[in-house]
């Protein structure tokens, strides 16, 4: 089997969607690989802002993110012999990752990495560009959003839930801000790819959106392109 044949379902969307929880369950139920592409940029910025770094240093950047040491193992995201798997879900860090995301010579330097991902028997991928960029292949496109309120509703719950302190004004803005800064950046900007499919989970549940997700994929299957 060629590289290209390997199946990857591809699902992009905005901060906070709740991409990543569909598309870790999508993964699960179908035996697949799972790719979460926020969480290496986050681990630039986590391993950035530990080293004192400064964050307009797009040069120093992509140097960090092609000598991250980095292993995802289940729930563990190791960064060195360190568990960072909280760690890079903090606000400040999203909101770094989110800026260093914007530089292209840094996600020129994580582009490989994240195509290393793909192997048998299939792989769903999470992101801004993993359909667009990544992933132009993929067999199923997903842009999976919700509205700004509704996704800072839920980012508020998901915090509190691990009992850290959090403002929803706070939340609502910075993820007006974050969609912005995505949307108009230079490079590989957040968008709705013509090939995918939008999934808007507003009025959705988590098991609503996978199953949405799962019933597209068979339907992909069934059409013979697999």
């Amino acid at each position: 089997m060629n590289f290209s044949d390997i199946p990857v379902i591809a699902i992009d969307g905005p901060s906070a969607s709740g991409k990543g929880t569909v598309a870790q369950r999508v993964a699960r139920k179908l035996g697949f690989h799972y790719l979460d592409s926020g969480a290496l940029y986050r681990l630039v910025a986590l391993s950035a802002m530990r080293s004192k770094l400064d964050l307009a240093d797009e040069g120093m950047l992509s140097d960090v993110a092609i000598r991250l040491d980095v292993v995802f193992e289940d729930a563990e995201i190791r960064l060195g012999n360190e568990n960072v798997a909280d760690a890079i879900r903090t606000e400040r860090c999203s909101n770094a990752a989110s800026r260093i995301a914007a530089y292209p010579q840094v996600r020129k330097a994580l582009l490989a990495r994240q195509r290393a991902f793909r192997c048998l028997p299939g792989l769903v991928a999470d992101g801004r560009d993993m359909g667009s960029i990544v992933f132009p292949d993929a067999v199923l496109k997903i842009f999976l959003t919700a509205s700004a309120q509704t996704r800072a509703q839920r980012r508020y719950k998901q915090l509190m839930e691990k009992g850290i302190d959090a403002n929803i004004s706070t939340l609502f803005q910075d993820i007006q801000e974050r969609d912005a800064r995505d949307s108009n950046r230079s490079a590989a900007p957040l968008h709705q790819d013509a090939g995918a499919s939008l999934l808007n989970t507003t009025e959705l549940d988590i098991g609503q959106a996978v199953d949405s997700v799962l019933n597209q994929y068979a339907e992909v299957c069934t059409k013979g392109h697999l």
